[in-house]
């Protein structure tokens, strides 16, 4: 409509405008004058609020039905904003009616521009959020039910693989067969690899593994069972503040379990002294190394490739699985084996080592 035709326009037809607008709106809309008087409200908000229609033209909000409209705040911000000093934007309000549940209420108001500074019009209109909001809760509730669910669940697991773990190491000390003390040892840590991450996750939050503390008391666990004298032989974490997510950081320690394991049955032959582990993670964005360092024998040069093991095996897996690549380097001394990604999927190599885990 052009600037001059707006201002030629009647009262009477302008008035018949904002009517047939107001009262066709699908949405419920209220248009009020500088003295919060209706002018026109939409066939929806009679609905919505059961309000009749041919009782509203010429009262006031404050009237509207048996009074829940009477609310002052919303009164002075509806003036604040005919005097053009504010403008209502997603104002929440808890409607009460007697005899009915609160409805949660969000409101818009503005000021609307006739040309004719005399004539102020004010629209208001409302969106019922009740259901909206009462879904929200219901899902927040059923989030922490989950979490709390999750959390003992985890606490139960982790209690559980203690169990498991001692009643093999029981079983390894119960045996004859060197073998099959070897076998249950390596399974005892294996599951103390699994345990210490279900520890480490119960008081973690929600999604989020440091794997400083993780490494940490995984490698405590393992060298508490594994390490008869700390002074002949030490195992070191050197960590950063990485974070990451559970089933990365499940994959992360049992790959950690084995090389560890790896070293301390084939590095230091003979109670070989001044043996030192070392552990060590680092990340930048999407790269991250993950590194396993002995100063023990070493892998000779012309010493026959071992048959792979379990041990073997489970790193190949776990490696693919996190598409990094898997090096092997001569420590000078001893033994480093790096796992690396780089942040772009890769096949991992196959994991030599010294002997089969």
């Amino acid at each position: 409509m052009a600037p001059q035709q707006k201002q030629n326009m009647s009262p009477d037809i302008e008035l018949n405008l904002a009517l047939a607008v107001v009262a066709s709106s699908a949405a419920p809309l209220l248009l009020l004058d500088g003295d919060l008087t209706l002018v026109a409200v939409s066939d929806s908000f009679c609905r919505a609020f059961e309000i009749d229609p041919g009782s509203v033209p010429g009262r006031s909000l404050r009237e509207l039905g048996s009074g829940e409209w009477n609310i002052p705040q919303l009164h002075s911000m509806m003036k604040a904003t005919a005097s053009g000093f504010a403008k209502i934007e997603g104002y929440e309000i808890d409607l009460r009616r007697d005899g009915k549940e609160p409805r949660r209420l969000v409101l818009n108001a503005q000021k609307l521009s006739y040309g004719n500074e005399g004539s102020v019009r004010l629209l208001l209109s409302i969106a019922d959020v009740t259901e909206a909001r009462i879904a929200e809760k219901l899902k927040d509730e059923m989030l922490k039910e989950k979490a709390i669910l999750l959390q003992e669940l985890q606490h139960r697991v982790a209690n559980s693989l203690q169990i498991i773990a001692s009643v093999l190491m029981q079983s390894a000390r119960n045996v004859q067969s060197e073998e099959t003390r070897t076998h249950l040892v390596d399974a005892h840590q294996r599951v103390m690899s699994v345990a210490a991450l279900q520890k480490h996750l119960a008081t973690s939050k929600p999604g989020d593994v440091e794997l400083r503390p993780y490494f940490t008391a995984l490698c405590d666990s393992i060298g508490a069972s594994m390490i008869r004298d700390h002074n002949q032989l030490s195992l070191d974490v050197t960590v950063d503040d990485s974070v990451t997510s559970a089933d990365v950081s499940v994959s992360l320690g049992l790959i950690v379990t084995e090389l560890v394991i790896n070293a301390l049955k084939h590095a230091f032959p003979a109670d070989r002294s001044g043996g030192r582990i070392k552990v060590g993670y680092q990340s930048k964005g999407a790269d991250w190394k993950l590194s396993v360092t002995d100063n023990g024998v070493g892998m000779s040069a012309g010493a026959p490739a071992a048959k792979p093991g379990l041990g073997t095996g489970i790193i190949e897996a776990l490696t693919r699985q996190l598409g990094a690549l898997v090096e092997v380097g001569d420590a000078k001394p001893g033994t480093a084996v790096s796992i690396v990604h780089t942040g772009i999927a890769q096949i991992a190599n196959p994991v030599r080592s010294r002997a089969a885990v």
